[in-house]
């Protein structure tokens, strides 16, 4: 098996050509990925769902929208918490309730009392279920051309527009990948 190099804590954003419609122009943040795997949360797909609908205690703490977010199409009555907390990301304190998986962006204990972190928050954004990959999978969809990998920026985390997202991640690149942002929806269209 080929070493992998770890992409955790970057984007991965769908290429006009991914078929899958659970991903059709995603933008996945890779929480963790490994030589056993990779597990990510899709960041622009709102749901209907209020927070407070099944996390009364943590619906104060998100951003708009206040709404649950569908993380992808595994394990929908799973949630995870992904927050970010702004200040010295580089810093060894990190409040409880919170475990670091890149620079400001981190994931949340729901099970912990919400007062332990409301404080050091940033931002919050409450998802259902997940992106997973087995191993070698996502390195296979990367050599097909499923997936544009790009850095991650704290402010996508909490975007206060997600169907914006696609299109503003694409366009603040510095290469050729910038023009993709203007693909149109509906190419037959053109």
């Amino acid at each position: 098996m080929t070493e992998v190099s770890s992409l955790t804590g970057r984007l991965l954003v769908a290429t006009p050509a991914l078929a899958d419609p659970n991903f059709d122009r995603a933008v996945v943040l890779l929480l963790d990925h490994d030589e056993e795997g990779s597990l990510g949360v899709v960041l622009n797909r709102p749901t209907p769902v209020g927070v407070g609908d099944i996390l009364e205690g943590w619906a104060d703490l998100t951003g708009e929208p206040g709404v649950v977010f569908q993380g992808g199409p595994v394990s929908l009555d799973s949630a995870l918490g992904v927050a970010v907390i702004p200040g010295d990301s580089s810093g060894d304190r990190v409040p409880l309730g919170w475990r670091r998986v890149h620079g400001a962006i981190g994931l949340v204990d729901l099970e912990a009392p919400p007062e332990l972190l409301a404080s050091a928050l940033g931002s919050l954004r409450i998802f259902a279920g997940y992106a997973g990959w087995g191993p070698g999978q996502l390195e296979d969809e990367l050599a097909e051309g499923a997936w544009y990998v790009v850095e991650s920026e704290p402010g996508d985390v909490s975007s206060p527009a997600p169907e914006r997202l696609w299109r503003e991640v694409l366009r603040r690149q510095r290469s050729e990948l910038a023009m993709v942002a203007t693909y149109p929806d509906d190419p037959s269209l053109n």
